[in-house]
């Protein structure tokens, strides 16, 4: 008889999560989850500036930080590990970052079903209510067939 799993845990899956593969190479950071969300921290280093004479953090590590963070809120929201893949991931940026400022990623996994999972949430470098970006996302479950559902 197969033993039941515990609940999918962000922070202890982050882990080992962040400490491999790309995010480990953008040197993400777990900073906080609930029961649908995430959050996740892109420290400011000089080889993710997007602009040397600005100081600010590239578009792309901020794009791959909300990434992470949706897979992690999906897990959470969904309490297990299941193969995702990314079907659509819409970034809408207010402004840039601070100069040398951290960029925080918050998302929350607000719906599930049973082949897709849709997150929302947001970037900031410091104040949750003056965002860095907004996104919204949908993500595919691999997991078996869900060909019949």
């Amino acid at each position: 008889m197969a033993q039941d799993t515990p609940p999918f845990d962000p922070s202890q899956a982050a882990k080992f999560m962040l400490r491999h593969g790309h995010s480990a190479k953008l040197g993400l950071v777990y900073r906080d989850h609930g029961s649908d969300w995430v959050e996740l921290e892109l420290p400011w280093r000089e080889d993710l500036v997007g602009e040397d004479s600005r100081q600010i953090l590239a578009s792309g590590p901020i794009i791959s930080m909300l990434d992470m963070a949706s897979g992690l809120s999906i897990w959470t929201k969904n309490t297990k590990f299941v193969g995702i893949a990314t079907m659509d991931l819409r970034v809408d940026y207010q402004r840039p970052a601070r100069p040398r400022s951290s960029v925080i990623g918050h998302v929350e996994c607000f719906r599930l079903t049973n082949s897709a999972a849709f997150v929302r949430g947001f970037a900031h470098d410091g104040d949750p209510s003056d965002t860095v970006a907004t996104m919204s996302g949908v993500f595919m479950s691999i997991e078996g067939d869900n060909r019949n559902v």
